[in-house]
Formats: C-alpha cells, structure tokens, sequence
C-alpha cells in the first residue's frame, strides 16, 4: 500500500509538471486550453475554472493538455485562439514545453536536496588510496592495484574520495590519465572514461576497517550475538587488516563455521559463526554474516549557489547520462531488458520514500530528466515527433499533407503501443519470476 500511495505521488507530481509545461507555453501564445488532464481515461474528479477544465483521470499512467484547435483543419488556421492558428516556432515551443519543465523542475528538485545538509561518509574525505578492487572492473581493466593513491585526474591535484568522484564526473566521455603512487614511486595510468563507467563506478573501495555496522535480525552473525561496532581481527586465525579481507574469508568458507577473534571494547573473544549461502538473480552463491561495514558520517553544507551549480551539473550529468542509454538501446549495446514500466517505477519510488524525503525527491528529479528526453524522441505521438512535423513545415513554408501527418500518427501509435506492452510484459514477467518490482542493472 505505500508503495502504491508512492507511486502515484511520485507519478503525479512529474505528469503535473510535464503538462504544466504545454499549459504555460500554450497561455504564453495566446492558444485556448480546453482540458488539463492528470492521468487518462474516465475523470475521477473536474472543475472547470475559465475556459479550461481541470481533471484527475483514472489510469494515472501518464496526461494531457487539449488544446483549441490542435486538430490541423482550414477553420482551426483561421481562429486566433487555435493551436494551428500558431506559427511553427510557437507551436514547437509550446511542444518542447514539456520537457523544458521537466528539466527545471530536477534541477529545482536537486537544488532543494543539495540546500539541506548532506551526509557524507568520513571515509570519503580521506585520500584515496585503493583498498579493494571488484573483479572484472574497469579498473581491474586499466591497472590499478590494491594500495595504489589516486593523487591527480588529467593533472587536477586529487585530495581525497569527493574530489575523485568530481573530476571523474566532470572528464566523462574523454580520454582520463590518473597518476597514482605505487610502493613510492609516481606512474600514469590512461584510459577512456566512459559515461558506463561514471555511472556503475570504476570498481575501487576504500581500505574500510572490519568493523561491524548494522546487523540484520534473524542473520548468522545476530544468531551468535555480533554487535554493531564489533571490531574483527582474524578469521581462522589469519589477521584481517580491511572489511574487504572479511568478504573474501567468508565467500572462500564456502559456509564451513568460521572462528571469529572479535575486539569489543578493550576484551578479546572468539566467535564461531556459519556463513549463510545466498543464491543471486544471476545464479551464483554467495555466502554473508548478514552484517553491515560500520561507517561514521560527517554533514556538509553548501551555499546556496553551490547548491545551485551542484543541481544544474547534476542534471546535465542525468540527460547526458541517459542519452548514452538511449544511444545504447539503439545499437544494441544496451539491453532492453533493464528498460522498467509501471511497477519497476513504483518500486523504485517505494524505495525511495523508505529513504526519506530528501531521497524522494531526488529519485523524482532524476526520473524528471530521464521523461524529458524520452519525449524528445523523434517519435510520432511523442513531443519530440510533433517538434519534427513542426520543424519540416517551417522549413517548407507550408502545411504538410493531411495523408502524411493521417499515417505518421497512426506509426506513432503502433510503435508507442509495442513499446508499451513490451515494457509492461517485461515488468509482470520480472515480478512473477523473481518478486522484484525494479530490473537489473
């Protein structure tokens, strides 16, 4: 049920804005709006207020705004008020409304996030010398080791954790050199950063502490009475100096007890425990403690213009980000399949709002950018097909043919439709198989 009351907030709220957008810009022009509709179908509640009625409809799956003429007749170019009356640029305009708010809004949406103090793990504030290495990475892939130090990007001094990440960031898309200091003595190390790579991370942890975080109920490690701040020292007798050395005595116990010499406080106690096998989606085992790495948080502010850049970049970074996916699903470098409808957006908003207010509107300003670009598509139905039809007819100087625009339309609904109960089935089919409401990364 709160994934659901989640959901149609979430949803409600980015529908709002979208079609706010058209709204505005159709009233800017002088185009008579005729209905402003939340959701699709039968309305659930309407009030008219001037010219326009106001609507929530009942399949909250999306919006509209009618617009006076915006069927494209002889008598519709005539009349004033009428959407066709409107030259082309306004009418591309008033398409591209949509989308524009969308991007205002995340950036308003992040701005707010950013205004508010944000925990930052203490870690990340120390240099950043590499303690764990996933394997298979992109960092496995350009030469970085264990212990390395990360002291500078493409020249830029890097002071610790938050600076790697910023520059990263910002170098996404080009050629990236890091000069990194291994056993004393300075080497570079060159690769093409790509936008993949920047989003999913290079594949490098910090040296964390073994040292017990939150522990979960029912788990192993609650059932032999670990607590949280339990610092662990050996394993089997072997000494373990970083969390990571922890994680691969137990996927190497392969669920054989583990003798744990445990410091709690100022005393030494050993602690047998079994690891518990636990099989991922993609069919492999791996054995946990059901415990936590302990972190320390630090709360850092920032001004309201830095806040204000932050949330503009961090927008940029969403739609450049996304149109690289876009790009992907296109040549097939990225699979449809981690594309997610209806339930794996209720579930990513349930999640959310589990995290907070302030996660719940950063995962809407997110979403935000991601609907905005997907109405740019050069789609027929799409905001981005109507910009395209709008744009040819300026260029010719002339309406285009009512056929053309009679079979575009009916294209668009095929393609929309297809795409619609291809995403849909994909979400039932995932939720039936695996129980989970968001898809893989």
């Amino acid at each position: 049920m709160e994934t659901l009351f989640a959901f149609l907030v979430f949803i409600g709220i980015l529908v709002l804005v979208h079609e706010f957008g058209h709204f505005v810009m159709a009233k800017a022009f002088g185009v008579g709006v005729e209905v402003f509709s939340i959701g699709f179908g039968p309305p659930i509640v309407r009030k008219k207020i001037g010219e326009t009625v106001y609507q929530i409809a009942l399949l909250p799956l999306g919006g509209y705004v009618k617009l006076h003429g915006e069927e494209d007749s002889e008598e519709s170019r005539k009349d004033p008020r009428s959407f066709y009356a409107k030259p082309p640029w306004q009418r591309i305009l008033i398409a591209f409304g949509g989308p524009l708010f969308n991007f205002l809004f995340a950036v308003l949406a992040f701005w707010f996030v950013f205004l508010h103090p944000q925990p930052v793990p203490k870690y990340l504030l120390n240099p950043p010398q590499v303690g764990y290495i996933e394997p298979s990475s992109p960092a496995q892939g350009v030469g970085l080791k264990r212990g390395d130090l990360i002291v500078a990007v493409n020249g830029q001094k890097v002071q610790n954790w938050l600076d790697l990440d910023k520059l990263l960031r910002e170098n996404a898309g080009k050629e990236v050199t890091l000069t990194v200091v291994r056993n004393g003595r300075e080497l570079t190390l060159k690769f093409k950063l790509s936008y993949d790579i920047v989003s999913k991370g290079l594949g490098i942890l910090p040296p964390l502490p073994p040292k017990v975080g939150e522990v979960q109920k029912g788990s192993p490690a609650a059932q032999v009475g670990l607590k949280r701040g339990d610092l662990i020292v050996a394993v089997n007798g072997k000494k373990i100096q970083t969390w990571w050395d922890l994680k691969r005595e137990v996927q190497a116990s392969e669920g054989k007890p583990l003798k744990l010499l445990v410091k709690r406080g100022g005393e030494l106690k050993e602690i047998t425990v079994v690891p518990k096998a636990v099989k991922l989606s993609n069919g492999k085992t791996v054995y946990v403690l059901g415990i936590g790495v302990y972190t320390e948080y630090v709360y850092k502010k920032l001004s309201p213009l830095e806040a204000l850049k932050k949330a503009v970049d961090q927008t940029v970074f969403l739609a450049i980000l996304t149109l690289k996916v876009i790009k992907g699903l296109i040549f097939g470098e990225v699979s449809f399949k981690t594309l997610g409808g209806p339930l794996a957006i209720a579930g990513f908003a349930g999640e959310a709002a589990k995290l907070g207010l302030l996660a719940f509107v950063s995962a809407m300003a997110s979403l935000s950018v991601q609907l905005g670009l997907f109405n740019l598509l050069p789609l027929p139905l799409l905001d981005g097909g109507l910009i395209l039809l709008f744009l040819i007819e300026w260029i010719r100087g002339e309406p285009l043919p009512p056929q053309f625009k009679e079979w575009w339309a009916k294209i668009g609904l095929v393609i929309i439709i297809a795409l619609m109960l291809f995403i849909f089935t994909q979400d039932i089919v995932r939720f039936i198989t695996t129980g989970r409401l968001l898809p893989s990364p």
